[in-house]
């Protein structure tokens, strides 16, 4: 047998303590574990860009916060405050009132945002921006000046729109604020304590976020949160995202000092322009309504009373004369969906019920003893009809600030009146200051009866134009509640 030449063997006692040498580490010496970020990083991971539409680039805000800072205007509301305004129960007070002149008032500025959203010079903002202001005022980016008018405000939503006039003015484009997602980048634009044009960015915190702040008997929340910074100054302005679209309206933070503490909550566009187009057609809001009083569900609420889900929308009674009780809900149902949208919160339910109108269907899915069902609703107005009402003003309605319509046989019978006028909505005017509110029936002026809105406009325009400017208004509100309102009417118009 021939033997293996010397360098082979020294090449296998090479290999050999090679692979030993490899085992014992192996064994010995300990190995790092492979974690799931080591597996992300594996794997390509692309930038999200504002710019983009594929291109992998940094996370940039520039391009949306060009779009949107010409956009947002800065908006300023002077109010005339009086020491007297006040509701009281008898017109015996104001004699008082009139024989010594006008009470001691002075003016109250209060500034916030708005956004045009025409070229044409429509302004969105807040309601508690302008609500009562004598003067609006509208400033530009380029530092141009406008006087506004407030077209309508809407206190269920807290938005208003106002005009300018002119045209070609920049404007910022609607976004779908259905397609925002939480988690992604939004940015907010407006004048914070009167910093003119400043631009903050965060991230969507949740949606669908009822904070209980609109001040309003049928108040619809359903905001979006961010944590982008706003402060006061911010109200009216624009919450836009990485295409620079606007998807909402900044309207309230959550604080315990009046400053940015972390939360910021935004009116979603969905909702904004249904408010905007009803009241540039319409004059006012017409809001489509269930017939319902409601509660979230909870897992307190379903260990009480065994309802079979700890999300939805309690139905806890159905008004007699309503849509639901039409449609054959029932006290007790739970709301778990409205036509193909999931519902797991009252402001869910909220948010989508205020982008219909009287007379829209919507297909309600129940749960009714734990079993599911569904039911169709004919949404009603706030009268118990499907019918839309425009609300007219006229010239004497315009000086006022007020909106008048016709109270229905039903509000005049709850009421225990005959007839009257009801104030529908409240603009800067003469009569603003007063404190007078949406929903009050008119029944007399003076010691006048009025039957209607002709025969109460034709009763002041006359004391307009023979001088009698000093005026009160008597009448009730939905609760029942009288109450008389004195101001002084206008100077005759030439």
């Amino acid at each position: 047998m021939n033997k293996l030449p010397d360098y082979v063997k020294y090449l296998l006692v090479a290999v050999v303590a090679s692979v030993l040498t490899v085992s014992l580490y192996s064994v010995l010496v300990p190995q790092p574990r492979q974690s799931i970020l080591d597996k992300q990083r594996q794997t390509p991971v692309q930038l999200a860009s504002v710019a983009a539409k594929g291109a992998a680039v940094g996370l940039d805000f520039t391009a949306p916060a060009e779009l949107a800072l010409p956009t947002v205007v800065h908006i300023s509301s002077v109010t005339e405050t009086a020491s007297r305004n006040r509701d009281v129960q008898t017109p015996e007070d104001f004699f008082e009132f009139f024989g010594q002149g006008r009470p001691e008032s002075g003016p109250r500025e209060s500034t916030g945002s708005g956004v045009i959203l025409s070229a044409d010079g429509y302004i969105v903002t807040n309601n508690h921006v302008v609500d009562g202001a004598t003067t609006v005022r509208a400033t530009l980016y380029d530092n141009r000046t406008f006087t506004a008018k407030v077209v309508g405000t809407d206190s269920q939503t807290d938005l208003a729109l106002l005009k300018i006039e002119g045209k070609e003015f920049p404007f910022l484009k609607i976004g779908n604020s259905e397609a925002v997602k939480v988690g992604q980048w939004v940015l907010a634009v407006g004048n914070p304590f009167n910093l003119t044009s400043t631009v903050t960015a965060g991230i969507v915190s949740a949606k669908g976020r009822g904070i209980g702040i609109v001040n309003d008997q049928y108040g619809i929340e359903s905001f979006i949160q961010t944590d982008a910074a706003v402060n006061p100054g911010n109200s009216g302005g624009a919450l836009i995202n990485l295409e620079g679209e606007l998807v909402g309206i900044n309207t309230a933070i959550a604080s315990r000092t009046g400053s940015y503490a972390g939360y910021s909550f935004a009116i979603p566009t969905a909702i904004m322009t249904k408010v905007v187009d009803d009241l540039m057609n319409y004059g006012g809001v017409q809001r489509g309504l269930i017939g319902i009083q409601i509660q979230g569900v909870n897992q307190a609420l379903d260990d009480e009373k065994d309802l079979g889900t700890v999300q939805g929308v309690y139905v806890g009674a159905v008004n007699d004369d309503g849509a639901a009780k039409e449609a054959g809900v029932l006290e007790g149902d739970v709301i778990v969906k409205a036509d193909d949208r999931a519902i797991h919160t009252t402001a869910e339910l909220l948010g989508y019920i205020a982008l219909k109108r009287p007379g829209d269907k919507v297909t309600l899915g129940l749960l009714r003893n734990k079993k599911p069902l569904t039911v169709t609703v004919t949404l009603k107005n706030s009268a118990g009809t499907t019918q839309v009402a425009k609300v007219e003003r006229s010239e004497t309605a315009e000086a006022l600030g007020l909106a008048f319509s016709s109270p229905t046989a039903a509000e005049l019978e709850k009421l225990g009146l005959e007839a009257g006028v009801k104030v529908e909505r409240v603009y800067p005017g003469t009569a603003s200051r007063s404190g007078i509110r949406p929903g009050f029936v008119i029944t007399h002026v003076q010691d006048q009866p009025v039957k209607s809105k002709e025969e109460l406009l034709a009763l002041l325009t006359d004391r307009m134009k023979s001088g009698k400017r000093g005026t009160y208004l008597e009448g009730k509100y939905p609760d029942g509640k009288t109450a008389v309102y004195a101001f002084e009417l206008p100077a005759k118009r030439e």
